[in-house]
């Protein structure tokens, strides 16, 4: 299925998903759809490996908790952030190194203090390889974290080759 790309999320510079300064991070990138989807895309590298050759459940379970998490800042310019309640993961392949991965989160459900969600991690031959639902408690950045958006190179960085649809 084509979803065609309406915006881009933030990077940071040393966030373990999104930090484009973390030299062990999987540098996330971040495009809302039109759908109201998120779509994440990275290459897991051999530091993201636990058996040879295969990323970490760990790691899929992080991205598909940021990914579904990030889901409810779809419109809202980042004024509302979900703080992670329940995350419950499903592994069904491995997801190999060194190949783009894709991921995909939405909200299901929301009401004035949680969001609910459900996300997948789909492999580049179109099979879902974890599936996650998630619980999330909605509240301001500046209630989460001390956080100085300069200092910690939180922006949108557009580049050439971003995509205007995404395959999934």
């Amino acid at each position: 299925m084509l979803h065609k790309i309406s915006g881009k999320q933030h990077n940071s510079n040393l966030c373990f998903i999104c930090g484009l300064k973390n030299s062990s991070g999987l540098k996330a990138s971040f495009f809302e759809t039109e759908g109201n989807e998120l779509i994440a895309t990275f290459i897991p590298t051999e530091e993201h490996q636990s058996y040879p050759g295969r990323l970490h459940g760990g790691i899929a379970s992080a991205i598909l908790d940021e990914t579904i998490g990030r889901a409810i800042v779809i419109g809202d310019a980042g004024q509302i952030w979900g703080i992670t309640v329940e995350l419950s993961v499903e592994f069904k392949k491995p997801i190999p190194l060194n190949m783009e991965v894709k991921v995909i989160g939405r909200i299901t459900s929301q009401n004035n203090r949680f969001f609910e969600g459900t996300g997948e991690i789909v492999l580049d031959t179109g099979e879902i390889a974890v599936v996650a639902r998630g619980k999330y408690m909605k509240a301001p950045l500046s209630k989460i974290a001390d956080f100085d958006p300069e200092e910690n190179g939180w922006r949108v960085i557009v580049k050439d080759d971003d995509p205007k649809s995404i395959e999934l």
